[in-house]
């Protein structure tokens, strides 16, 4: 078995108002420095070693990502 890791992010040219938010409330609990925040979504898959990388981008592109919206990227864990 082998952890897959699925990123997926907004695209920069997207507006990520969660991101936003998330800098005014670091502002105003007196943070400073931050200047921009991008929030995302992490997925963990448990799978076999006969699933294979191009499974695993289908998987990204079809179920886990909008990619209109959305970049997404893949990796494996060691475990």
């Amino acid at each position: 078995m082998a952890r897959v890791v699925v990123h997926v992010m907004p695209k920069s040219e997207i507006l990520d108002p969660q991101g936003q938010a998330i800098v005014g409330a670091l502002g105003r609990l007196g943070v400073a420095g931050v200047s921009d925040v991008r929030q995302g979504k992490r997925f963990e898959l448990e799978v076999d070693d006969s699933v294979s990388d191009k499974t695993l981008a289908e998987i990204a592109e079809s179920l886990l990502a909008n990619t209109v919206i959305e970049d997404w990227t893949v990796s494996r864990e060691e475990q």
